[in-house]
């Protein structure tokens, strides 16, 4: 089974979709080295074609290639062997160029690869032959690095340049579509061209018609290379390794242990997936006591588990290509539109009184507004998480997972919006910070005791709560007990919070 972004990579320049002035620039920049002789950096997101673009050009060129990988080549000696050699040399035939091909280039991090930052700016300084040097981040790579080099920025590929790219891949593959398919699939990529084919063709074997409905939007966010990390935690990494990729993944750990467990079987069989599993229960565990306590410190061990330990449990390295795919959980959320639509116009909400984009509203502030309002037990933090953001009930409900229609709900909605009626008359300039409020004796009935009684002692503030207020979480738990009739517990019980897919 081969892996179609391989089998259709660009052959020359012309057929690079997308990025038309970026690939004029490199072009440029080949036909006048003789007179500048420098190297250039080529950067931008994962996936938007850099690496192709390199070699597409030395086709045009009449180039030999010779390819470095920075997360495999790091150190001085490693890059003096490989690079610098070729560097200073001819083709083997004794005449013409060869491109010289640093990919992920940045990964080079000064003293920690024991002089590899060092070493690449000294040969692309002193270089021969024509080097391109690949990175997403280009502020990530030395002053020194950068100064020596041109660079050429490529930018995300948009939906216009993708979609023809997967209509041509299904023609040749012999895969009829719809049209709205194939816009949703590179929609959902947003940019990234690469995970574009890499859906399409996860989507689209084993069917005669891909359709609409076989595609599920709204799954996931952008990610920096998670299907590369997969490839790599689970295939061919060491446990050093694959714990260090995985600082680069654009995952919270939350999410990284569902694509982790996800994909793992389909790679692993017998001892060797007993043993990741353990790992992975391990993680889980971990990630538990975090939403127990709060205490995000404890996200440092789920990482090691679910990753280098993953890595570990591997009997050697494995080859071929497997087609991963996001956690089935996301694919249970793309059915439900309502849950989407809710989920969205929470993290629209979060990210317009924050100053954040909607994706770190809901990959990275709204999980962890659902582990601290967790059924409503922070009442105080809850109210002033629903004032802030003006949140419904039913908006509430999705967060904390208590039932919208409970007395505890409709509640913490009136005080909500009482409390932003009197950040308004105060010009307190925030509802967090005006969130502490004081119960009296007259409020409390046979109804809503135990609801007020969350108010009491612990006049927690948000911030407080996030840095792991325990002892105020306790005292609101514990006061919460019996705050409902037996219905409204019996709701509570049943119901999950909707951001428990997310988690």
């Amino acid at each position: 089974m081969s892996d179609w972004t391989e089998k259709y990579r660009p052959s020359t320049l012309a057929e690079v979709r997308g990025n038309d002035k970026a690939r004029d620039a490199l072009k440029k920049w080949a036909d006048t080295w003789a007179d500048h002789r420098e190297a250039v950096i080529v950067h931008g997101s994962p996936g938007i074609g850099k690496t192709s673009a390199a070699h597409a050009l030395a086709n045009d060129m009449g180039w030999d290639t010779v390819e470095l990988n920075a997360s495999d080549s790091r150190t001085k000696d490693d890059i003096e062997r490989m690079a610098g050699r070729a560097a200073q040399n001819a083709t083997l035939g004794g005449s013409g160029r060869q491109l010289i091909i640093v990919d992920e280039a940045d990964n080079f991090h000064g003293n920690v690869d024991r002089g590899g930052s060092r070493a690449v700016t000294s040969i692309v300084k002193s270089a021969g032959q024509p080097m391109v040097l690949i990175a997403n981040d280009y502020y990530e790579m030395s002053n020194s690095l950068r100064n020596a080099c041109q660079d050429i920025e490529f930018r995300d590929v948009g939906k216009r340049s993708i979609v023809p790219v997967l209509r041509d891949v299904c023609r040749q593959e012999g895969l009829e579509f719809e049209d709205e398919a194939l816009e949703q699939i590179a929609q959902t990529n947003s940019g990234d061209l690469r995970g574009a084919i890499n859906d399409l063709q996860a989507l689209g074997e084993g069917r005669e018609k891909l359709r609409a409905e076989n595609v599920v939007t709204g799954e996931r966010d952008t990610t920096n290379g998670v299907f590369d990390y997969l490839d790599t935690v689970i295939k061919k990494a060491d446990a050093q390794e694959a714990l260090e990729a995985s600082y680069d993944v654009d995952e919270t750990p939350d999410d990284l242990i569902n694509w982790i467990e996800d994909n793992m079987p389909k790679d692993y069989e017998g001892a060797e997936l007993a043993r990741a599993y353990d790992f992975l229960a391990n993680a889980d565990r971990w990630l538990g006591r975090v939403r127990a306590t709060q205490d995000y410190s404890y996200w440092r061990y789920a990482g090691d588990n679910m990753t280098a330990g993953v890595a570990a449990a591997r009997d050697g390295k494995k080859g071929g290509w497997t087609r991963y795919g996001p956690p089935s959980y996301w694919s249970k959320l793309g059915r439900s539109r309502g849950t989407r639509n809710k989920r969205d116009h929470i993290a629209q909400q979060i990210a317009e009184e924050g100053g954040v984009s909607m994706a770190t509203a809901r990959r990275e502030i709204m999980p962890h507004l659902a582990v601290m309002t967790h059924h409503c037990k922070n009442r105080e933090l809850t109210v002033a998480m629903a004032a802030r953001y003006d949140l419904s009930a039913e908006h509430v409900s999705f967060i904390t997972g208590s039932g919208k229609d409970t007395n505890k709900v409709q509640r913490i909605v009136e005080d909500a919006e009482q409390l932003r009626e009197e950040a308004a008359v105060e010009h307190s300039g925030g509802a967090f910070e005006g969130a502490r409020r004081s119960t009296t004796d007259d409020e409390d009935d046979d109804s809503d005791g135990a609801d007020d009684a969350d108010d009491g002692d612990g006049q927690a503030t948000l911030a407080a709560s996030a840095s792991g207020d325990e002892d105020s979480a306790s005292d609101n738990e514990g006061a919460d007990d019996g705050s409902e009739d037996a219905d409204a517990e019996a709701t509570d019980d049943d119901q999950q919070s909707g951001l428990g897919d997310f988690m």
